[in-house]
């Protein structure tokens, strides 16, 4: 399914990555909640999540769930959040999802992927990265 790829720069790694959607101010307990299934890890970095700006769902309620059906289209501020897992982490992490989630019917995709991760110790004198830099704003406290 994916092409076979040199590694001596990085290492590569196929599982899923999943987009959640979540009304914004439910977002931070969801995702607490799922960490308690996966690490979200990343190589170095554990809890490897991004979260987008807040948008718009928006949908109507058809009547055959918990929700009386709805006349029009609602809309619900929300954010989507991504991340990667494991294929053997998909059970666990739906599982997570639906019993954090406010919604009866989350908005949940899980779509194959390969990711890439770097080999620790490589160009670490490379001029791009951060650290060989005048420290940029968007580095946090604990890093400079």
């Amino acid at each position: 399914m994916f092409p076979s790829l040199p590694t001596d720069r990085y290492t590569v790694e196929t599982g899923l990555l999943i987009h959640l959607q979540v009304p914004e101010p439910a977002v931070q307990a969801v995702c607490a909640h799922i960490r308690t299934v996966t690490s979200m890890t990343y190589g170095d970095y554990d809890a490897v999540q991004f979260q987008t700006a807040p948008g718009r769902q928006s949908f109507r309620a058809l009547g055959h769930g918990r929700n009386a059906p709805t006349a029009d289209i609602v809309h619900v501020p929300c954010v989507e959040v991504s991340f990667f897992i494991t294929e053997r982490e998909l059970d666990a992490t739906l599982r997570a999802i639906y019993h954090a989630h406010p919604y009866e019917e989350p908005v949940i995709y899980a779509q194959p992927t390969l990711r890439s991760l770097h080999i620790r110790g490589l160009d670490e004198d490379n001029p791009n990265r951060f650290w060989n830099q005048s420290t940029p704003d968007w580095v946090p406290d604990e890093h400079r």
